[in-house]
């Protein structure tokens, strides 16, 4: 499979961490939403001394947007991630959560460490996505700054908003897609790291998907090179 590589240099070590990553009982104990659309926010799904070790971690990104990582391109930490992403407890977890039965579906997962200001517009995903979810590790937030991911009841406004999640380290959000499941965030410029798992309708949609995420990245790099210029975080 054709995949963008990003580097994994990281600054800073991480701290030392061991067992299991995502906290399944947390989103067990979380009940869903169904309004506009099915959905559920789990405040803190990691357990604890988790965020803290995956932030420190996080791989050197240096492109906007999101990006396929290859597990063999990750430090061990995020290629453990990765598998328990990719693991049938999680999937099991949100079959149960959804009532609907999510195995057959497989998953990809990005990455995403830059935003520049064209991204966040309304939308619904495409068709060929089944479910989403978003796993934020961000230290911090001012949510006037934009960048809160918003579920929307149509596709213009985004006020009225049913719910507004919070980027926040462990903070995880899920839906399942419909015609009407909107969701954005206004417009920010600067780092907001987000994991995103995704589960397609069958191989060839993940195949094509992960293709035009590898063409896309080497466009960027060629036409932009460099990261997004962070704003301050306050």
């Amino acid at each position: 499979m054709s995949a963008a590589h990003a580097a994994p240099d990281v600054a800073t070590p991480a701290p030392a961490y061991e067992g299991l990553l995502l906290n399944l009982s947390a989103l067990d104990a979380t009940p869903a939403g169904n309004d506009p659309y099915q959905h559920v926010l789990v405040g803190d799904m990691l357990f604890p001394g988790a965020a803290q070790a995956l932030a420190a971690a996080y791989p050197d990104i240096t492109v906007n947007g999101y990006i396929t990582v290859e597990p063999e391109a990750l430090s061990p930490l995020f290629q453990q991630l990765d598998a328990e992403l990719k693991g049938p407890e999680l999937t099991e977890a949100l079959s149960r959560k959804f009532g609907r039965d999510m195995h057959a579906y497989p998953r990809l997962v990005t990455m995403h460490r830059w935003s520049h200001g064209k991204e966040g517009h309304i939308h619904t995903d495409s068709e060929r996505k089944v479910m989403t979810m978003l796993l934020y590790l961000n230290d911090s937030w001012d949510k006037t700054q934009g960048g809160s991911l918003r579920v929307l009841y149509d596709g213009k406004n985004f006020e009225p908003y049913a719910l507004e999640v919070p980027p926040l380290n462990g903070t995880v959000f899920a839906f399942t897609r419909s015609e009407n499941s909107w969701h954005g965030h206004r417009p920010f410029v600067g780092e907001r790291r987000v994991i995103q798992v995704t589960w397609l309708r069958d191989a060839d949609a993940l195949e094509r998907k992960s293709s035009n995420n590898s063409f896309h990245q080497k466009l960027k790099r060629l036409f932009t090179g460099k990261k997004a210029k962070p704003e301050p975080m306050m």
